[in-house]
């Protein structure tokens, strides 16, 4: 009884904080994001607010905290005030088998946005970016990084983060990045002196930077009390500011001790302006407003009853089907191209940044 009040309270709130935007013409999109807590998640609302309603569309924009009965709650509400479409960012992708087949018993269209939404089959086509590129370009700045900075040293000490285990696109980003890094292991040019390798040991639940900065301290103090460290892989610009704290917290980064190299990914603020610190390396730049102009275009066609355009039908197996998606090119950004990236494409402005 207590889970099924919960539940209620959890819809009740969503109903309250239903923040739909009318006075559209072609139907209304229910959009449904993890959380707040990310500048990147911010960005992708805002841009397919804006583009759906200037395609002609009511939405029903939605962020759930990280709180996986809330996001559940919201889109059974969406799927109760009659949404002709569902754009969903999943919080965890197993979780929302039910509540699809909900939706396709109502005939609405289900668009799995950035992440992969697993084990149902009422997934009908998925807007991404190319993740295990993602993973291959972090591998490769990071290797570009320590040739730059530590060119003498052999071999080069780095450590392992990976994303939470419940997003799909955490074990895409890892596996690209060790396509590069495993070779270099496995050669002697890079040691893994924790020995921590794997998902299973090194990912990082919710993408939560504490968590990184914590384990960071443990690796600092259990393995690098008497050698340093050269790079850390980091999959996540809030997981690259938490280990940036770690290093800078035992002394990296002043005096003779260098700043190891530090990937990310998204092109978050705090980053781009770590980077231009000389603290964090690299990050990969996700177009949030190109994610958005995919997806809108696959709503369209498909409640105009056409194929939208896809280009790829092998890669994403959600365990149930091959779910059609569209890739996206990311582009890695590092304190050379940092200005023609964010700035001359208009995705921030000059004040943002410095």
């Amino acid at each position: 009884m207590k889970s099924i009040l919960n539940v209620v309270a959890a819809a009740v709130l969503a109903t309250a904080f239903t923040t739909p935007v009318l006075a559209q013409d072609k139907g209304t999109v229910g959009i449904a994001m993890p959380t707040k807590s990310s500048a990147r998640w911010i960005s992708d609302g805002n841009s397919m607010v804006e583009q759906f309603n200037a395609a002609g569309y009511a939405t029903d924009l939605q962020y759930a905290e990280d709180d996986i009965p809330n996001q559940l709650a919201q889109i059974e509400n969406m799927i109760t005030k009659g949404a002709d479409a569902l754009v969903i960012a999943a919080i965890d992708g197993t979780t929302l088998s039910n509540v699809l087949a909900n939706a396709n018993a109502a005939g609405i269209k289900v668009i799995a946005y950035d992440r992969l939404i697993r084990e149902s089959e009422h997934v009908d086509y998925y807007a991404t970016f190319d993740n295990f590129k993602v993973g291959v370009q972090q591998a490769n700045t990071l290797v570009a990084g320590l040739e730059e900075r530590f060119p003498d040293v052999s071999p080069w000490n780095v450590e392992l983060f990976g994303g939470s285990p419940d997003d799909n696109n955490a074990y895409f980003f890892y596996n690209g990045a060790m396509s590069v890094l495993q070779p270099l292991i496995d050669s002697g040019k890079v040691n893994i002196a924790s020995g921590q390798m794997g998902m299973d040991t090194v990912g990082t639940l919710r993408w939560d930077g504490s968590v990184a900065q914590a384990r960071m301290d443990n690796l600092l103090s259990a393995n690098y009390t008497d050698d340093r460290v050269h790079g850390v892989l980091s999959p996540y610009d809030g997981l690259s500011i938490g280990i940036i704290s770690s290093l800078k917290g035992v002394g990296y980064g002043s005096g003779d001790l260098k700043m190891p190299i530090v990937s990310g990914q998204d092109a978050e603020i705090p980053s781009v302006k770590a980077m231009l610190r000389g603290e964090q390396y690299s990050t990969i730049f996700k177009d949030t407003r190109e994610l958005a102009r995919v997806t809108v275009g696959m709503v369209d066609a498909v409640l105009g009853g056409a194929e939208p355009e896809i280009n790829d039908t092998t890669t994403y197996d959600n365990g149930v089907k091959i779910v059609p998606s569209y890739l996206l090119e990311p582009i890695p950004v590092t304190s050379a191209n940092w200005e023609k990236a964010l700035i001359d494409s208009g995705y921030y402005t000059m004040d943002q940044i410095k």
